[in-house]
């Protein structure tokens, strides 16, 4: 079950999804995290974020809807209170970053190049200010032009998460490898948004926010599917993923790896049922190891 991900080994393929999972510790109670191949950090800005204002989680059928708003400690709070208790789990440190300027992308991950995380996971659905707002995420040139200027100075293997609302995700994962990437995580949660008909007005202060959860899943899936045709480094799946045959399917699709968010608030130990369902899947067929089939539809 092992993978390896830009040179780093995870003992099986299932990853804790950043904004899910917290730093690890939250979870540490139901069940020992260690078994996981990596946890991906709280979205991590350059500064603390308070998130946004009035309801942040909602219920939709088949899914979630979030707008938490990135909130979060800093960068540097995380490397000097969350970093040291994440690294006692014996599993792979992915932290995950977000920024609304390159400029902020750049200081965030010159303070975490001298940090023991393993993978730097550059979230680009983030707000660009300098663009009037347009998500880095969305197009591909702008995307282009921060993944190039953060992969000049990252001194680790850099996952670039994208956005399922780019213009043209294939092409937004073949520009990211262009400028750097070594990975590429895909997907992110999809634009939605959610009406309270008694008070008649938008449930979010934000009005749109973001879809995770089974529903979104076989739309992730065939992204994770066409995004790893195109590209040649290792591609992480996620989006929906809610069982062991969800991870069989997304490998199966060419994901090296997948990551499980939503379905952990659901029940906070499904990855351990996702990774002892994918070893007694390999061990019914026979698979001696995953890349027998990886890629293989």
């Amino acid at each position: 079950m092992n993978v390896n991900i830009c040179g780093v080994d995870l003992k099986n393929p299932v990853i804790a999804a950043s904004g899910t999972f917290g730093f690890g510790e939250e979870y540490a109670n139901f069940y020992d995290v260690s078994k996981l191949g990596g946890i991906c950090t709280k979205g991590l800005t350059l500064n603390p974020k308070e998130g946004n204002d009035g309801i942040r989680v909602f219920e939709t059928r088949g899914g979630m809807l979030n707008s938490v708003g990135l909130q979060n400690p800093g960068v540097d709070h995380f490397i000097q209170y969350e970093l040291e208790n994440m690294k006692k789990f014996d599993t792979a440190i992915i932290a995950n970053l977000g920024g609304a300027a390159i400029e902020d992308y750049i200081k965030g991950v010159e303070k975490l190049n001298s940090t023991d995380i393993d993978i730097l996971e550059l979230n680009i659905s983030c707000p660009n200010v300098k663009s009037g707002g347009m998500a880095f995420g969305i197009k591909s040139k702008v995307a282009f032009e921060v993944v190039s200027e953060v992969k000049k100075i990252c001194k680790k293997p850099l996952m670039v998460k994208l956005s399922p609302n780019a213009e043209d995700i294939i092409d937004m994962a073949y520009r990211c490898c262009e400028a750097g990437a070594d990975s590429i995580s895909l997907v992110n949660t999809f634009k939605g948004m959610a009406i309270d008909i008694n008070k008649r007005e938008p449930v979010f202060n934000n009005i749109s926010a973001g879809l995770s959860g089974p529903a979104i899943k076989p739309i992730a899936l065939r992204m994770v599917y066409e995004v790893s045709k195109a590209v040649n480094v290792p591609v992480i799946g996620l989006g929906g993923i809610s069982s062991w045959k969800d991870a069989i399917e997304f490998i199966m699709a060419g994901a090296t790896a997948i990551q499980v968010g939503t379905a952990n608030f659901i029940k906070p130990d499904i990855c351990l049922d996702i990774i002892n369902g994918i070893k007694s899947y390999m061990e019914k067929e026979n698979i001696k190891d995953l890349c027998e089939i990886r890629g293989i539809v």
